[in-house]
């Protein structure tokens, strides 16, 4: 990920922060954290919906469990139609749903990123294998395979855990076809 972009997220980040401060403050800390994970997973469970219906879900479904006496959140009880509480949850839900929003459109970028992590990574340890001298089994299974396929074997002496690598693989692929079945 570019400066630009971990910037921005850092920014979103430390927002969602601020705004947690400044909300629920009737709350003690627990409770305070419990809703909001639930509110922030309820939203990126709803990108789909917008704030007010993603709202009025929770309200609904919060209702519908304090009256069966099996709320995760038996505290809202008094609180859940409060102008100031349904005020701070919706403050709330607008910034879990812009943070899910441009991390879906960060998305691109950190697969590309990953990507390339992930090609350096493939480089770097054929770079440490050429330097390396061959395991005891990858002579083995070479010699097996030069034997089975009658095929001169080359100076192993000279040869790298990467060479050695490479020269099986062309062997298995060279001979592959005699295990193909042909119509």
């Amino acid at each position: 990920m570019c400066k630009r972009h971990i910037f921005y997220f850092i920014c979103y980040y430390l927002f969602m922060y601020q705004i947690k401060n400044q909300i629920y403050l009737n709350l003690d800390k627990t409770q305070k954290s419990a809703i909001c994970n639930y509110l922030r997973a309820l939203t990126k469970q709803n990108l789909q919906l917008g704030i007010n219906e993603i709202l009025d879900k929770f309200v609904e479904d919060e209702k519908y469990y304090l009256e069966l006496k099996a709320s995760r959140f038996p505290f809202l009880e008094n609180i859940i139609d409060e102008r100031d509480f349904l005020q701070d949850t919706e403050k709330y839900l607008k910034e879990c749903k812009k943070y899910y929003e441009y991390k879906e459109r960060q998305k691109p970028i950190i697969e590309a990123q990953k990507a390339f992590e992930k090609k350096k990574r493939k480089f770097l340890q054929e770079v440490k294998m050429s330097k390396e001298a061959p395991t005891k089994k990858q002579l083995y299974y070479y010699d097996r395979l030069c034997k089975k396929y009658s095929i001169e074997k080359k100076n192993v002496e000279e040869l790298s855990k990467l060479d050695i690598r490479d020269e099986i693989e062309r062997i298995l692929n060279e001979h592959s076809s005699d295990y193909k079945i042909v119509d």
